[in-house]
């Protein structure tokens, strides 16, 4: 069995891996609102704008896809930690509160200096959790 990971390099690995789906979605045009917004509820990784529309993601990375990707362990429970998490960020900030909504996914693999994305809109629906 191999020892674990430590710490350290697993949150170096996923702040790697944060930062380039953030430079990824600015690219795609999305502004950044918040990293890391923590609620009681949950964490969202990015909270972005993609014109008037208020994006929560979460970024997901799988070293080995033999497990499913990153996208497919964001589950029930998952999804709906996200939603109050998302819920609280809008109480928060009242400014958005209106404003469409959506809870996208970005699916990293690979290497975490330089991932490979796949980015899923709209990967779930609020309602739906």
């Amino acid at each position: 069995m191999a020892p674990a990971e430590p710490a350290l390099d697993r949150r170096a690995r996923g702040d790697a891996i944060e930062a380039a789906a953030l430079g990824f979605l600015q690219q795609h045009g999305l502004r950044l609102l918040a990293r890391n917004a923590r609620s009681r509820g949950g964490e969202i990784d990015l909270v972005m704008l993609d014109g008037a529309a208020v994006v929560f993601v979460e970024v997901r990375y799988r070293a080995n896809p033999a497990f499913g990707g990153g996208a497919a362990s964001v589950d029930a429970g998952k999804r709906r930690r996200l939603v109050r998490a998302a819920q609280a960020f809008l109480l928060r900030h009242p400014r958005h509160a209106d404003a469409p909504c959506r809870f996208d996914v970005i699916d990293a693999g690979g290497d975490p200096q330089a991932p490979r994305i796949d980015w899923l809109r709209d990967a779930f629906r609020a309602d739906d959790c």
